[in-house]
C-alpha cells in the first residue's frame, strides 16, 4: 500500500507491505526497511528496525492526535499524518470529533485546572491544560454537561488513557 505521510514539515512517500506475523517492510525514499514489532501496551510499541546494513531497537509511544498520530521516540514527539486520509475527510466534509474522555494525547504534566467540580461546561470548553516537551495543550470538554469529579491536581504526571475529569453528559447534549 502506498501512503503519503506528513512528518513535521516534510511530506514523505512510503510504500508498506504487511508480512506474516507482526512485521512490515517499508520503502522510504528508495531505502528498504524491515520492521518487526511487539505491542508492550495499548500505546507502546517495541520495534526492531533493519535497513542500510544496520539493525536498531526502538521503543515508541503512539497516541491519537487531532490531525493524526503523535509518535514519541527518544523523548521527541512527531506528528504523523496520512495526507490522503486528510484529503478524503476534507472532501467528505468530515470534522474530527473531540475524544469522548478528557485524557492527554501524550505523557504530560498538569499545568492548570480550568474548571471546578459541579461546574457546567459546554462542548469544546477548555477544562485542563497539560504540558509536554515544553508545549502546553488545552484539553476540552467532549460534550456539554456537568463536571462530576476532577481526578488530577496541578503538577500531576498523566498518561494517555488516564481520565482526568469526569463529566456527566447532558441528556439533550449532542
Amino acid at each position: 500500500m502506498e501512503y503519503r505521510l506528513k512528518i513535521g514539515r516534510d511530506t514523505i512517500p512510503v510504500d508498506v507491505e504487511v508480512e506474516e506475523g507482526p512485521g512490515i517492510n517499508m520503502v522510504i525514499r528508495g531505502k528498504t526497511f524491515g520492521v518487526r514489532y511487539s505491542m508492550l501496551s495499548e500505546n507502546q510499541i517495541h520495534m526492531l528496525v533493519s535497513g542500510n546494513g544496520m539493525t536498531r531497537q526502538v521503543n515508541a509511544y503512539v497516541a491519537d492526535g487531532p490531525d493524526g498520530k503523535i509518535v514519541m521516540m527518544n523523548g521527541i514527539p512527531y506528528l504523523v499524518s496520512d495526507l490522503d486520509v486528510q484529503r478524503q475527510r476534507a472532501i467528505k466534509g468530515e470534522v474530527r470529533d473531540i475524544p469522548e474522555q478528557v485524557t492527554p494525547p501524550t505523557p504530560a504534566v498538569v499545568v492548570r485546572i480550568l474548571v471546578k467540580e459541579e461546574e457546567r461546561v459546554e462542548k469544546g470548553q477548555g477544562v485542563i491544560v497539560v504540558s509536554a516537551m515544553k508545549m502546553e495543550t488545552t484539553l476540552r470538554a467532549p460534550f456539554t454537561g456537568q463536571v462530576k469529579k476532577i481526578n488530577v491536581a496541578v503538577n500531576d504526571k498523566v498518561t494517555p488513557g488516564q481520565i482526568m475529569v469526569d463529566i456527566e453528559k447532558d441528556k439533550v447534549s449532542e
